[in-house]
């Protein structure tokens, strides 16, 4: 079963025509499907709207918490093995659904999106470049549009998974470091025709958050990423005293005539209290996932033979 997951706000000019074209394809995948659009506590007609249309199910939001809380919602309430996301604005094509399906059958988790020919302004479209390049620079998991909104993913991969921020960007690399398979294929864009933009420069500067949340949880070890920074540190500062020592004892400076003792000590404090972070952010992940009876990795499968 198809489970179509619509996040949508203050859509009412689009969501008429996004339903009927996302029922027109999934009647030509000929599998059992259905359709949830997500109402992140819209303030025009758009919920109105949703209630005249058949076949769907409508979530609807107290207020707007945000698309991340809205999908969040949405696959929750699915119950399809494959489900698929896309925005509601009619910039995602619908004709892509099956392409993301087939996609997904050859054997990966998560398909993602890649808008070849996209319809942005310039100034966004380098913004995402370099989110995207950041993205796998701490991840390591190469995409061309992690923000593309259409995606295909296996509903199992969300047994304990709780989505925030704006973490739903990112979910490709945070299934991708619990060990789903992972791939994208291109899909159209269109440019928006009604309705205003969502997207504004603090919702980049949120991403970049979430980005660094999603590293340590995916990493699960904190400890890795802030002891290296704190080694460093301290090397820093084990230089700056040999150095001042040098300097005393070659009788060029005294320790009292140059900054290098402040900076040692500086260099030395930092350092521990980076360690200590690390140590601390260890340990709330490890309460983290106990407390839920969360694995930071996902089993695919389990065969057993008995003979």
């Amino acid at each position: 079963m198809i489970s179509v997951v619509v996040p949508v706000y203050n859509e009412e000019a689009n969501v008429d025509e996004l339903h009927r074209r996302i029922c027109d394809e999934l009647k030509k995948t000929g599998d059992p499907y259905e359709i949830i659009f997500v109402d992140d506590g819209s303030t025009d007609k758009t919920f109105e709207k949703l209630g005249a249309l058949k076949p769907l199910r409508v979530i609807r939001m107290r207020r707007n918490f945000g698309q991340t809380s809205a999908m969040d919602a949405g696959f929750k309430a699915s119950k399809g093995d494959i489900v698929i996301t896309m925005d509601g604005d009619l910039q995602n094509d619908p004709s892509d659904i099956g392409k993301l399906a087939d996609k997904l059958n050859e054997g990966y988790d998560v398909v993602s999106g890649w808008r070849v020919d996209r319809h942005d302004a310039l100034a966004r479209k380098i913004l995402s470049r370099l989110a995207n390049w950041l993205t796998f620079k701490v991840t390591g998991l190469f995409l061309h549009d992690y923000a593309c909104a259409i995606k295909a993913y296996r509903k199992e991969l969300f047994q304990g998974v709780h989505l925030y921020g704006e973490m739903h960007v990112f979910l490709p690399a945070y299934l991708y470091a619990r060990g789903a398979k992972v791939t994208e294929i291109p899909v159209k864009h269109h440019e928006r025709k009604g309705g205003v933009s969502k997207h504004y420069f603090m919702k980049a500067v949120k991403d970049i958050s979430d980005l660094l949340t999603i590293s340590f949880l995916s990493q699960a070890r904190p400890l890795l990423f802030f002891a290296t920074v704190s080694f460093i540190s301290g090397g820093l500062g084990a230089f700056c005293a040999l150095t001042a020592i040098t300097l005393k004892v070659l009788g060029i400076r005294n320790f009292g005539q140059t900054p290098l003792p402040i900076v040692t000590a500086l260099f030395l404090i930092i350092g521990f209290m980076l360690f200590m972070m690390g140590f601390l952010g260890e340990l709330m992940i490890r309460i983290y996932n106990e407390s839920q009876n969360k694995t930071p990795y996902i089993i695919k499968e389990v065969k057993e033979n008995i003979s």
